[in-house]
């Protein structure tokens, strides 16, 4: 089972179906993007790498990644692929500790690294004199090898690297049919997020189907640039953050664009509030769809299906759209106690999920590992609560679960309500200590551009939505909020900002 093996497949029966793009120009159909592929992996090979040494990719987004990751697994080798946010320290440290033998950088981000082999700019001359080489033979991997080595953000700590097999990363690309969206020849993915992550994993299933894959000519997220391809290119499926999913929503009223030519956007990856899918929806369609994974489950774990998102008439359409939906076909999904006992329908515990895309542990670190897979299942560190319906609800990572007068509070809940007032644009809760209560409720709240934030009126609001010890003791009005690059909310940059004494 080498991942590689459906590139060939698609490579053999129809070589000439359109592959990659830069932008709106093609640069290979299937039967050339498998030929640079399995020349980049002989090189590879006699560059002294050996099946199972790890390849580290500190790019931004490019056409050269796709090639990349396709050549190490064809060369049956493994991939690190790297924010490319990070400093250059940052990255080192990530190759050093996955034991990475050589590195493919850009220049723009990767001056500087030092793999203790080869370090190859994807961008440059040096990487197409690799291509040379005759092209090496499809190698043998078996189900559980390593395939991919995903390291967490670290916003606690140093990361964590995520050992991800062929098994793992097949799995999860075969669900995306049955339970996020099926792909026609036609349809094309376009990487607006980065490769290092989420949005490159959409490389697996997209590849599957022979579609097209379509790397913008920034490199990264512009909305003009995004409505631009869609035009273009057409039937555009990508992968969003909330934070982009609101950008595009932004550029779409304020320009009155076309959507028609976005096929599919797949949300994920930080909370999507109600009044933002609501508005999205409104603004450019049904065209959503919902997934809640994590790099210890890529991508599957549940899903929230287009037909949900539009089915207006259900008596719990509104609870269903602030969930994340119900789990995906290849896995289980509970809600537990602290000893992984499943808890009753409504109630809130941490989310465990089992099955073939769970990760087969952290890599080097056994402590870690067993710590979050215990008798067959991940413990996910998500808060949340199934419906009887089998509807998932998250509330937040356990560790942002605050306690005031020993009752917890989540804060989605009561950013949600905020989130109603028409002066707010974003909203973040915290929990800040209190000799009294333990902790208070903390709102870091971003007004909406031309308007006024009134703390009186967003205390009314919480009144009416929420139970009174639920209700903020404390606004803060900022300009934004600090977030990283996949869009979610450091809430960790938030607690060390109000723990700092005033000046």
């Amino acid at each position: 089972m080498n991942l590689a093996q459906t590139l060939a497949r698609i490579a053999r029966a129809d070589p000439r179906r359109p592959a990659l793009y830069e932008g709106d120009q093609l640069r290979s159909d299937y039967g050339r993007l498998a030929d640079r592929v399995a020349r980049l992996a002989a090189a590879l090979l006699a560059g002294g790498l050996e099946r199972g040494d790890r390849v580290a990719i500190f790019m931004r987004n490019h056409p050269s990644y796709l090639e990349v990751l396709y050549a190490a697994w064809w060369a049956g080798l493994a991939v690190v692929p790297v924010n490319a946010k990070l400093h250059v320290r940052e990255a080192q440290w990530i190759l050093d500790h996955a034991q990475a033998r050589w590195a493919f950088v850009t220049a723009d981000v990767g001056a500087g690294l030092a793999a203790p082999d080869r370090t190859i700019d994807a961008a440059g001359p040096e990487y197409e004199t690799l291509l040379a080489a005759s092209p090496a033979p499809l190698a043998g991997r078996a189900p559980d090898d390593l395939a991919w080595l995903f390291y967490t953000s670290g916003t606690t700590g140093k990361p964590k690297g995520v050992m991800l097999t062929h098994r793992n990363l097949m799995t999860m690309g075969l669900a995306y049919f049955v339970d996020v969206d099926p792909i026609e020849p036609g349809d094309a993915i376009v990487y607006g997020a980065p490769m290092s992550h989420g949005a490159g994993l959409y490389a697996v299933p997209h590849v599957m189907a022979g579609a097209r894959h379509v790397v913008p000519a920034s490199g990264g997220f512009d909305p003009a640039e995004l409505f631009e391809l869609a035009h273009r290119v057409g039937r555009l499926t990508m992968f969003a953050a909330p934070t982009i999913v609101r950008r595009l929503v932004d550029h779409a009223e304020s320009t009155g664009a076309d959507c028609g030519g976005f096929k599919t956007i797949v949300y994920g990856g930080a909370p999507m509030y109600v009044a933002d899918i609501e508005r999205a929806i409104r603004v450019m369609g049904q065209r959503f769809v919902q997934i809640y994974g994590q790099g210890e489950s890529p991508m599957v774990i549940t899903a929230l299906a287009r037909s949900h998102l539009a089915d207006t008439g259900h008596p719990r359409h509104v609870q269903r759209l602030a969930s994340v939906g119900v789990a995906q076909t290849p896995v289980a999904v509970r809600v537990a106690g602290a000893d992984g006992t499943p808890l009753p329908a409504g109630e809130v515990g941490e989310v465990l999920v089992r099955g073939d895309t769970v990760m087969a542990g952290y890599w080097r670190d056994a402590q870690a590992s067993a710590a979050a897979l215990r008798d067959g299942w991940l413990f996910t560190g998500d808060m949340g609560s199934l419906d009887d319906d089998g509807f998932l609800t998250l509330k937040d990572r356990s560790k942002d679960v605050l306690i005031s007068g020993g009752s917890n509070i989540y804060p989605r809940e009561v950013e949600e309500v905020l989130l109603l007032a028409p002066a707010v644009a974003e909203a973040a809760v915290i929990g800040a200590p209190d000799p009294e209560w333990g902790e208070i409720v903390v709102a870091f709240v971003v007004p909406r551009p031309g308007m006024q934030i009134v703390t009186a009126e967003l205390d009314a609001l919480c009144l009416e939505h929420i139970g009174r010890f639920k209700r903020p003791k404390r606004y803060e009005i900022v300009a934004s909020l600090p977030k990283n690059n996949y869009g979610k909310v450091l809430k960790r940059a938030l607690r060390e900002q109000i723990a700092r004494p005033a000046q």
